[in-house]
């Protein structure tokens, strides 16, 4: 069974220069914690939470906040994006996800198709829940 089966198909894309403020509204809205970054409908980069939480200052939105903790909001994503993706194909055995995630400090790996397009996102939570209910289909 390949990782196409149990992987998310709900992905949310943001371009190069989209602001960290954009970025920070799409997590909130969307409860996700990565986004990918595309150019040409191509996968560039990925952008965790903590990618974010780690690049704006903490002091934005506090009664603290100054000029320059309000400036970390207009980076660009392209700016804090991972660049060096790993990913996997729709076929790609789930076994070999598993080994991706045992590995390197991963939390998810973007599915692309041929052309690198985006198609969906493997959680290690996706992984856990096919688990699960294998399990669960021996009892």
């Amino acid at each position: 069974m390949g990782v196409g089966n149990i992987m998310s198909s709900r992905v949310v894309s943001v371009h190069m220069d989209d602001s960290l403020q954009s970025l920070r509204e799409l997590f909130v809205a969307t409860g996700f914690h990565h986004l990918v970054v595309e150019h040409d409908n191509k996968l560039q980069g990925i952008i965790s939470d903590r990618d974010l939480l780690k690049t704006i200052s903490p002091f934005v939105d506090t009664i603290s906040e100054r000029q320059k903790d309000r400036a970390t909001l207009d980076r660009k994503a392209h700016q804090i994006m991972t660049r060096e993706v790993i990913t996997l194909h729709p076929e790609s055995a789930i076994f070999t996800a598993i080994e991706l995630f045992n590995n390197n400090k991963i939390s998810c790996i973007p599915i692309v198709d041929k052309n690198s397009h985006t198609v969906g996102m493997l959680s290690w939570r996706d992984i856990m829940k096919f688990m699960q209910t294998r399990v669960e289909a021996k009892r």
